[in-house]
């Protein structure tokens, strides 16, 4: 049982020695390893042997992003306005000696650099400039924090203003005065609406009666065209039965000088034409030119006779 024993005391120590020699880095890790109390080297991603008793692993630093939040800090504007503000800073590690070796505590070391910034900056403006100037702010402390971290091997990415808590008595008010912005603004719109609306049933009204004149314009243009082409259709219809009579009394007249009819002829039908005027169906009295050249001479007469 002793060499037994001895064996298993001799692996176990062997193991014991190999598991403490053979170091597995991890993928975005760095180890920053330090021989007989000196800075020796950085290890980065794969399998390293630590000398026993010699070689010590100092620090294990990851290179992902880092987010830090930190809690809010009070600042005074340049108008003496005191409010709290919380930043939020994006950092990586790009340099794990440094990082080491540069700063003690280098996240306390971000946070106060970060607070004493903000201060600085926010200590030139106002409280309007303040709230509506977060860009930058947020430009102006990242530029001013990556060249204060540059010697502890840390980059800034990004800065963020996380929140602006002014004090109650400022918030209420800015809670009022965009209340009357608002009803300022919605007053401007209703009177925009109200406007807009006019001009378009007056534009509508404008437009109705232009059509409704240019509709009565073409009806009394149509009414008058179709009168003209009535009164030059009937005027047309006269005048051609005014031709065909004209024609008709010329085709008798030339009929009859044709025939050359004689005197007593002629009286004949002058006798039948006044007996049928005289057949009791017309209204008018016919006489004939005989008889009124008898009448004037027996009326000369009778004012001859008078005198």
């Amino acid at each position: 049982m002793g060499p037994i024993i001895i064996f298993i005391a001799i692996f176990a120590i062997v193991a014991s020695v190999l598991a403490y020699t053979i170091r597995i880095v991890p993928q975005a890790e760095a180890y920053v390893v330090e021989r007989l109390g000196a800075y020796y080297a950085t290890w980065t991603t794969g399998v390293h042997f630590v000398m026993p008793f010699v070689d010590r692993i100092a620090n294990k630093v990851t290179l992902k992003e880092i987010v830090k939040d930190f809690d809010p800090q009070p600042v005074i504007t340049k108008d003496n306005v005191t409010m709290q503000i919380d930043t939020v800073v994006y950092f990586q590690i790009t340099d794990p000696k440094l990082y080491t070796y540069g700063v003690v505590g280098p996240i306390n070391a971000i946070e106060n650099l970060t607070a004493t910034t903000l201060r600085n900056i926010i200590g030139d403006l106002e409280l309007d400039e303040t709230l509506t100037s977060r860009d930058i702010i947020n430009t102006h402390m990242r530029s001013i924090l990556d060249e204060a971290t540059d010697p502890w091997g840390i980059k800034v990415r990004r800065v963020e203003v996380k929140n602006i808590l002014p004090p109650r008595d400022i918030q209420e008010a800015m809670e009022k005065q965009m209340r009357a912005e608002r009803e300022r603004r919605e007053s401007i719109l209703k009177a925009e609406g109200d406007k807009r609306s006019s001009i378009l049933v007056a534009e509508g009204e404008k437009e109705s009666a232009v059509l409704k004149a240019e509709a009565e314009k073409e009806s009394a243009l149509l009414k008058a065209e179709a009168k003209k082409q009535a009164t030059i259709k009937e005027a047309e219809g006269k005048a051609e039965a005014l031709y065909k009579v004209y024609e008709a009394q010329a085709k008798g007249i030339a009929l009859i000088n044709n025939a050359a009819p004689s005197k007593e002829y002629l009286s004949l039908k002058s006798l039948e034409t006044y007996e049928k005027i005289a057949d009791g169906q017309a209204t008018k009295i016919v006489v004939p030119s005989e008889l009124q050249s008898v009448a004037t001479l027996l009326t000369n007469a009778k004012e001859i006779v008078k005198d």
